[in-house]
């Protein structure tokens, strides 16, 4: 990797870090603008590149640095009911780079990628969560309830953050990428 790659990989785990600290708590998942910066990342960034930054903000996270939701870092964080949301970021980073690598430029690749990366998001997160109460908390919750507590309050927000992203994406991608020709 060159010079480039390193700084906007440093760039997307800063900017994921940002949307942590833009919070809004609703119930044991709260709001924050993080996916709206994995999925960009996914857009934005070459596979590896955008497994890197995902990667590199878990990391910093776990050893202490309190860059997650809610100000929280260290390895305890793996516990929360929360952290398989930050592992889907990793997956869905480089899911969505590879999808849309693999697509030629257009909305509609943008809107696939976006879509597959947010479900990608959902299940790691939602599967985690589910081993959480079942398994660490003792408090036994089918996958529909977690489905309700983790997935079904969030669905509008994420849809609208799905949809402002592939509006941005799209306008900034041919000028982040002006070495590539695209046709609109």
């Amino acid at each position: 990797m060159n010079t480039k790659d390193l700084t906007t990989v440093s760039i997307f785990t800063a900017l994921t870090a940002i949307g942590a600290f833009i919070s809004f708590p609703l119930g044991p998942v709260p709001v924050t603008l993080q996916t709206f910066f994995v999925l960009l990342c996914g857009l934005i960034l070459k596979p590896k590149q955008a497994f890197l930054s995902q990667l590199l903000y878990m990391i910093i996270g776990l050893v202490g640095i309190p860059i997650f939701a809610g100000f929280k870092g260290g390895p305890q964080q793996i516990f929360s009911l929360t952290f398989g949301f930050v592992t889907g970021f990793i997956l869905a980073a480089f899911i969505v780079s590879i999808i849309f690598n693999k697509l030629s430029f257009s909305k509609f690749a943008i809107i696939i990628s976006v879509l597959i990366g947010t479900l990608i998001i959902y299940l790691v997160g939602l599967s985690h969560m589910y081993f959480i109460f079942n398994f660490v908390m003792g408090s036994p919750m089918t996958f529909f309830q977690v489905f309700k507590v983790g997935c079904l309050t969030f669905l509008p927000g994420d849809l609208l953050k799905a949809i402002l992203v592939s509006i941005i994406a799209y306008k900034l991608i041919p000028i982040v990428n002006k070495d590539k020709n695209f046709s609109y």
